[in-house]
């Protein structure tokens, strides 16, 4: 019997991880007033294993690379997916997955130059791509003439979801 009821509670936390892991992203939530600060300076054309592993005493948690894009004018103004209103200068981001508040090093593999964003939307919602910037960050990578570029993610500090 004891067995059988740790079963069912296993089971049914399971579930319940499932369901929540699906939920929808929450079109709403409380307003951040904090503002992004960016490093605009570039790594000195180091490899990524030779770059430090270290920024400001936090660890490189995750790096991807893959294809960047930003977007601006037509959202400026819009809430974005967390809830806040999209600032299309601030240094934020859009990612399909990773969690609200995410910190991620972003940089442009064809100049090396890094900006520090927060996640606070979903996307990119155009195949190939892996991250969707503002205007403010791509500025600061030199990624509004192209549109789009090669980049490096680094995630450097795991959002709390809000």
């Amino acid at each position: 019997m004891i067995i059988c009821s740790w079963h069912h509670r296993a089971v049914s936390f399971f579930a319940s991880l499932l369901i929540v892991g699906c939920a929808a992203s929450p079109r709403f939530a409380e307003k951040e007033s904090s503002r992004e600060t960016s490093n605009k300076g570039n790594t000195g054309g180091k490899t990524e294993s030779e770059a430090p592993a270290l920024t400001n005493g936090t660890r490189v948690l995750l790096t991807l690379e893959g294809v960047a894009s930003y977007y601006a004018a037509d959202f400026n103004g819009k809430l974005t997916s967390n809830g806040e209103t999209f600032d299309m200068n601030a240094l934020t981001a859009a990612h399909r997955t990773f969690p609200f508040g995410t910190r991620i090093r972003v940089t442009n593999l064809e100049n090396s130059k890094t900006a520090v964003v927060r996640v606070n939307d979903r996307g990119p919602f155009k195949e190939g791509r892996i991250i969707d910037l503002s205007l403010g960050a791509a500025k600061s990578i030199d990624l509004v003439k192209t549109g789009t570029a090669r980049v490096k993610l680094e995630v450097l500090q795991w959002g709390d979801g809000k």
